[in-house]
């Protein structure tokens, strides 16, 4: 079992008192990431205990340990996943060859980039949630979010740690740059798109652990089947915490929906917002937004640079290694959307360049079987109503449809058309105001915002009523 050494100011599974040089330095970030947590992590909460898991070790039984904690007190550190032995290259044109212990230097721009654009996405959703505790639903749902908060904390680490051990002075720059960007910021925005968008409300965040952390699954996963083992590993370990964001989006939209559910079927004639809760076609309207907002993180439908990284080797496909093809798709093509002046149309292309579509197709897919969970919540309370993911083309910056107007229902609209109806689809100011009214701060053990139901069960067998969060 790897278990992760706690006695040293950086926790690790990685010898990392071995190599001196490399520690001076990690140690040397360290006090620039607690100040950017000071500043950019949760607002008004730094000095309360919270009920938090970390890492003990890496296996996959029993690595999580659950205690109060002060969260700038957490013990954020460096865990890779067990190395497996022997392991090899499972697709592109090394395939076959042993997994890169070190970074091939033919390779080292790109694989720093993939590794940087992945580390900043990790603090821009701590900057993006800083203020939601103050207005949090109960104690739980406090507990959850400083949760995820810590853990993008501790990916951030991951990300850093391998830029200072493989990436030389340019590593150390890019770290020192991932402590500067900030979320939305005009001059100095994160990299990608989703990121620098605001999430001012409990709805937002729910929605946003659901569909963007889930780009993150999907990421993750096909960084975890790279050549460059030290991020495969590290990728491997991540995905274990990944899961419980994605719980706490799911979840807590469920929870949501069920609240709603409840009231119309104790109020059949009224609309629900004269009770408090979040009608179910705002809750589209917000799924709508994020969801397009997600589906931009994975690019063009058509890229160079995915069939590059797949073809040298640096990032693979979802699940890699149980595809039966022959893990090199020179030959293999692939169905994806493309526009053809006034017609959006299902075309064969070529598999290498369409590995963005690829991924976002399973993607797609999972978010599917998320959303039909929430459907069932409305089913069993007997409401006709249908809660759908919206065309892949509406409402997107990336790829084919960015220059067109597509319909949830996947309609070309010209822009009067599209001005006509927008209000249906994405939320509105007045569902914005609405939602941000309903952001109560409710902070007594085992009480509920009027907006949401109780979760099923408690965190680590505790029950729901426990001091999630001390407060006082």
């Amino acid at each position: 079992m790897a278990r992760v050494d706690y006695t040293e100011r950086i926790p690790n599974n990685v010898s990392l008192a071995e190599n001196r040089r490399l520690l001076r330095a990690l140690e040397e970030w360290q006090p620039r990431y607690l100040d950017w947590w000071q500043q950019m992590g949760p607002d008004g909460f730094q000095a309360k205990d919270v009920y938090l898991r970390t890492a003990i070790s890496v296996d996959p039984q029993g690595w999580a340990h659950f205690d109060w904690v002060k969260m700038p007190e957490y013990r954020w550190g460096i865990f890779l996943a067990e190395p497996e032995p022997a392991r090899s290259i499972a697709f592109g044109e090394h395939k076959g060859t042993p997994a890169w212990q070190d970074v091939p230097g033919e390779y080292r721009g790109t694989l720093r980039r993939l590794i940087v654009t992945q580390g900043d996405t990790e603090p821009a959703s701590v900057e993006q949630q800083r203020h939601l505790g103050r207005t949090c639903p109960s104690l739980y749902d406090l507990r959850n979010i400083f949760q995820v908060n810590v853990e993008e904390g501790r990916h951030l680490w991951a990300m850093v740690y391998l830029l200072h051990a493989h990436f030389g002075r340019d590593g150390r720059e890019e770290a020192e740059a991932l402590l500067q960007r900030r979320s939305g910021d005009s001059d100095k925005p994160r990299i990608l798109g989703a990121f620098n968008e605001k999430t001012p409300d409990w709805l937002s965040f729910f929605m946003f652990c659901f569909f963007t952390d889930r780009d993150g699954k999907y990421q993750l996963a096909s960084l975890a089947e790279s050549g460059f083992d030290p991020l495969s590993r590290t990728c491997r370990f991540m995905l274990t915490e990944e899961a419980h964001h994605m719980f706490v989006g799911e979840s807590g939209v469920g929870r949501i929906v069920q609240r709603t559910c409840e009231i119309m079927k104790q109020h059949p004639n009224d609309d629900p917002r004269t009770h408090g809760v979040i009608d179910l076609p705002a809750i589209q309207r917000y799924l709508n937004f994020h969801f397009s907002v997600s589906l931009d993180l994975f690019g063009s439908e058509i890229s160079t640079n995915a069939a590059n990284f797949y073809t040298l080797g640096l990032k693979g496909r979802f699940e890699e290694t149980k595809k039966t093809d022959d893990h090199l798709l020179k030959n293999a093509t692939y169905r994806i959307i493309t526009l053809d002046k006034d017609r959006l149309l299902e075309t064969e292309q070529p598999a290498l360049p369409t590995l963005n579509e690829r991924l976002r197709d399973d993607y797609v897919a999972d978010c599917q079987r998320g959303v039909d969970r929430w459907n069932r919540i409305i089913r069993e309370h007997g409401i006709d109503v249908h809660l759908r993911l919206p065309h892949r083309g509406f409402h997107r910056a990336i790829g084919a449809c960015a220059e067109v107007r597509v319909s949830p229902d996947g309609r070309l609209l010209n822009q009067a058309d599209w001005d006509a109806h927008k209000h249906e689809w994405l939320p509105t100011e007045t569902d914005k105001t609405y939602v941000q009214n309903l952001m109560k701060g409710v902070t007594e053990p085992g009480k509920f915002a009027n907006w949401i139901a109780a979760p099923a069960r408690g965190v680590n067998g505790q029950p729901v009523d426990f001091e999630y969060v001390r407060l006082a």
